[in-house]
């Protein structure tokens, strides 16, 4: 736990003097508000005796109380803001720092987490870290200030008394402490059960269309309700615990106000040899002093039940942040003019060390020369593109690009060297000219308009309400059709040496998959070209093809050559057209 927190205070290292103001502020305030009762005890002793009223005295205390009660107030509103503005800006550091995080960790790491436990970390975990560490360190703090302070003021208007309020204080301690232990396993569980319950509701939020197609909504409510179910049992258990906190202290502090009642007032009427004598007004000093002590152990517990919840929060965050990062590749050779030769060199790779997935691959691409893969779901087809574009790296053997190792050169100049169109679309939220420059930031409308034309989009963009200017998202209505058309003409636009096509015109009617064809054809002149399709009548001119199963490359040839051979591929072509 001190590592943890260590760890958080860390951040709040650049804005120490928001830390230092409020350390003044606080001790500002809290010395005012401490000197509250010894005006009070003095005003109370101006009164005591019939017909013995010091009204000239006690118009001058009460102008004093006023004073600082005010300036007190003040010195807290100061101190609170100083906080808050440490918060929130270690809190922005730590949020901009897992952000970035989640850009340099391997894609690895993001395909072995739900979206939603991820985005739970960023804003819910790191909202705990806010609210129970850095805010909550004011109380502790104004707290410890104010024991401190108390227990001077005491000491100077009674030690004996003082004594037996300092003697039955780890009262307190030992009951948070033993209440604090228990809570600590509940919210680190509670902590775990959240990040799967956020899962869970934005997989369900965004998949709905499949789960009502799918009659998946009872099923959905199932799941949810038995993470539900169980977050509530842990979470009752932790604010049960951390709930018992206040209370238990409580008692505790009730007793040490009665014995401090007791004893002062024997004192105060002259039947305690022990304690001493006594004024009224001095025990009602200390009466006051003694509730002010007791006090903050309540805030402090009640800081230390908030504590373990955020130091789970905080593990959570700080699990992601400890996470191995791609190593950095800036001091490597930078990619240009790709002549689009590429090797793969007995390459073995799999997801899962378990489950073996492609063994000592061996492909030797020409430039130009256009490369189909096929073969059924979960042979490998799409995971050679993942290691073409280093997304993964191979377990061993090596891919080569113009007769050099792929690690030889950087991610980014070699991820640029490719163009790439996916099955399954991306259009995010800005104008069509910006979706469609999105790889060519500095492409002129000319530019874009001319690749929209050259993939058939042209037409349907113009009838949009705005045209080029009309702003999309994924939800904007578009249909799937179109949305790859735009997907389609950012690739053109780019006019990269190589190009992958993973079932690119999946979602396009057979009259604009012809038209897009053509495109293709075009835009694959001269440039090394990976195709990966279901629909084999796409694929019959391509150069070379290679037919995949578990992973390995079982046929390898021109259309022709594998119908010849009435083979795997075969059967897969002619399955296409069986009636």
């Amino acid at each position: 736990m001190l590592k943890t927190l260590k760890r958080v205070f860390s951040y709040a290292k650049p804005y120490m003097r928001y830390f230092v103001l409020t350390v003044i502020f606080a001790a500002a305030g809290i010395s005012l508000s401490l000197a509250v009762p010894v005006f009070i005890g003095e005003a109370v002793d101006c009164c005591v005796g019939r017909g013995e009223v010091d009204f000239e005295r006690l118009k001058k205390i009460v102008t004093a109380l006023g004073a600082m009660v005010l300036f007190s107030g003040l010195f807290q509103w100061l101190m609170s803001l100083c906080t808050n503005k440490l918060a929130f800006l270690t809190v922005r550091d730590l949020r901009a720092d897992i952000f970035n995080k989640f850009e340099r960790v391997p894609l690895r790491y993001i395909d072995g987490h739900t979206k939603g436990e991820l985005t739970s970390r960023v804003i819910n975990d790191i909202e705990i870290i806010s609210d129970g560490l850095l805010q909550g360190f004011t109380q502790f703090f104004s707290g410890v200030m104010t024991i401190l302070g108390t227990l001077i003021f005491m000491m100077t208007i009674n030690v004996k008394i003082a004594l037996v309020v300092v003697l039955m204080t780890p009262l307190s301690f030992i009951a948070a402490s033993r209440i604090t232990k228990a809570s600590h396993d509940s919210y680190m569980a509670q902590s775990r059960l959240r990040g799967d319950m956020v899962a869970l509701a934005e997989e369900m939020a965004g998949n709905q269309k499949l789960v009502k197609a799918f009659v998946y909504d009872d099923r959905a409510m199932e799941r949810f309700g038995e993470i539900n179910r169980e977050y509530g049992r842990i979470g009752t258990r932790a604010t049960f615990f951390s709930s018992m906190t206040n209370p238990t202290t409580r008692f505790v502090n009730g007793l040490i106000y009665a014995a401090v009642g007791l004893l002062g007032s024997l004192g105060a009427i002259g039947y305690s040899s022990f304690v001493g004598a006594m004024s009224v007004g001095r025990l009602s000093s200390f009466l006051a002093y003694s509730n002010q002590y007791t006090k903050p152990f309540n805030e402090i517990s009640g800081v230390f039940a908030e504590l373990q919840n955020a130091v789970a929060s905080a593990g959570r965050v700080f699990d992601v942040l400890d996470e191995e990062e791609v190593p950095e590749d800036s001091d490597k050779a930078v990619l240009e003019n790709a002549s689009g030769q590429l090797s793969f060199r007995n390459v073995n790779f799999s997801y899962d060390p378990k489950v073996k997935l492609i063994q000592d691959f061996s492909l030797d691409v020409s430039p130009g020369q256009r490369v189909a893969i096929v073969g059924p779901t979960g042979c490998g087809k799409s995971t050679i593109i993942n290691l073409l574009l280093r997304f993964y790296d191979t377990d061993s053997g090596t891919i080569e690009v113009s007769g050099r190792d792929f690690t030889d050169y950087t991610r980014d100049s070699l991820r640029s060297a490719f163009g790439m169109v996916l099955q399954e679309t991306w259009i995010f939220t800005g104008t069509v000219e910006e979706n469609i420059a999105y790889g060519v930031p500095g492409a002129t409308r000319e530019q874009v308009i001319e690749a929209a034309r050259a993939v058939y989009a042209h037409g349907f963009i113009k009838r949009l309400p705005k045209g080029y200017d009309t702003v999309i998202s994924e939800d904007s209505g578009l249909s799937q059709g179109q949305k790859q058309l735009i997907c389609i003409a950012r690739i053109m636009l780019m006019s990269p040496p190589m190009l992958i096509l993973d079932e690119a015109t999946s979602s396009i009617d057979l009259r604009t998959e012809h038209r897009i064809q053509k495109a293709f054809t075009k835009l694959m002149e001269g440039r090394t070209s990976f195709i990966i399709a279901h629909r084999l009548s796409t694929i019959k001119n391509s150069d070379t093809i290679l037919v995949m199963k578990s992973g390995n490359v079982i046929e390898q040839g021109s259309h022709d050559e594998l119908m010849k051979k009435g083979g795997f591929y075969s059967q897969l072509y002619n399955s296409q057209f069986a009636t």
